[in-house]
């Protein structure tokens, strides 16, 4: 399965701080539990990854010329 595949599969994401100072990302779903756990600066690059995701996201639904595109 690559990235832009369609997946039928549910999970639960949480993001937040560990008593270590490091930045956890939990993710949870049918007979999985996966910690991810990233230093301060490592999480702050997945976080401008996000965003960069995000604006082309955005860009792929307006469309050429400004129209909306598939959902």
């Amino acid at each position: 399965m690559g990235i832009d595949s369609e997946s039928d599969i549910a999970a639960n994401l949480q993001i937040g701080p560990t008593t270590e100072g490091m930045v956890r990302i939990y993710v949870e779903g049918e007979g999985i539990e996966l910690p991810l756990d990233f230093d301060p600066e490592e999480a702050e690059e997945i976080a401008d990854e996000l965003r960069m995701a995000a604006a082309k996201a955005r860009a792929v639904r307006k469309g050429p010329k400004g129209g909306k595109g598939r959902r």
